[in-house]
């Protein structure tokens, strides 16, 4: 058993907990505002359905890929979404059986509403942090984005 010096609970955090806990606290943050906006039947995983960039024209399969879960799952988040007015799912332009996704009025506006949330915060972690080391934490995030490491 290594010493209590080396424990990693002693150690400061790693990136996933780095990242975990600010994702989290957005998270969060977004069900109470748009809870507190008149969205107030959407529930944390509906999130993987609304998040950035959107569902619109999206197939359910790869919703379902880039949320990391069933296509069963997500077809049941698609359903119940569907029920309350936030998506419709259609035929796929020019393809014989395929299903795509596509916001409703209310899904847009909630969709916005999100789109505000997040303005908000970034906002006030520019506060905190400064706006130079916040567009720094953007920048280096923005190069992960699309790089094999994240997928």
């Amino acid at each position: 058993m290594p010493p209590l010096d080396e424990s990693p609970l002693k150690k400061p955090p790693l990136i996933g907990a780095l990242l975990r806990v600010p994702a989290m606290a957005i998270h969060r943050r977004l069900i109470r505002e748009l809870r507190a906006s008149g969205f107030d039947d959407l529930t944390p995983p509906h999130m993987a359905v609304i998040q950035y960039p959107g569902p619109d024209g999206m197939r359910p399969s790869a919703l379902a890929e880039r949320a990391a879960m069933s296509k069963q799952a997500m077809n049941q988040l698609l359903k119940t979404l569907e029920g309350m007015g936030y998506i419709t799912r259609g035929a796929a332009p020019g393809d014989a059986g395929g299903t795509v996704v596509s916001f409703t009025d209310r899904g847009r506006a909630a969709y916005q509403k999100m789109a505000d949330i997040l303005l908000d915060i970034e906002r006030e972690w520019a506060e905190v942090l400064g706006p130079k080391r916040f567009r720094e934490l953007k920048a280096l995030l923005g190069d992960l984005w699309d790089t094999p490491l994240v997928r």
